[in-house]
């Protein structure tokens, strides 16, 4: 009789590969419980564990614009999804596993790369692209008065 994996209680795709992982939360006695994050794995070079970040951004009233800050949190990386580096994880948060591991990897979404949605760097709006044109615009002028003041 094959055991069907237990319900974490999040909407998730069961993971193909069994483990006999007890830090697992689906073939172990793990409950998972709190905040759901979606981020990158930068590092899974430790056994069982991978170092994730994912960027927010934070308002400064001061200067009123926002500045991008990064997170990063170790999270435990069981057998049965054992996420590698680049991978994009959904990564859901459970008791305490070690001093620095309060999170665990739910689900793997696949490469950067190939995710929809997720962009590294903003296409530039018109009126960037405007600004940008006006300060080459002023540039150009600045260097033709030196050329004829000289």
């Amino acid at each position: 009789m094959v055991e069907k994996a237990k319900n974490t209680g999040l909407v998730l795709k069961e993971p193909a590969a069994r483990c006999n992982d007890k830090k697992c939360p689906f073939h172990g006695d793990l409950k998972v419980r709190g905040r759901i994050f979606v981020g990158k794995v930068v590092s899974a070079l430790a056994k069982n564990t991978a170092t994730v970040s994912w960027e927010r951004r934070h308002y400064i009233t001061k200067y009123e614009r926002y500045e991008r800050r990064r997170t990063k949190v170790h999270a435990h990386n069981p057998e049965c999804i054992s996420a590698k580096k680049d991978d994009l994880v959904r990564i859901a948060e459970c008791r305490p596993l070690s001093k620095t591991k309060h999170f665990v990897i739910v689900e793997k979404l696949g490469k950067v790369e190939k995710v929809e949605g997720i962009e590294e760097k903003p296409e530039e709006t018109a009126k960037q692209k405007e600004k940008k044109e006006k300060k080459d615009d002023k540039k150009e002028q600045k260097v033709a008065k030196e050329r004829k003041g000289k």
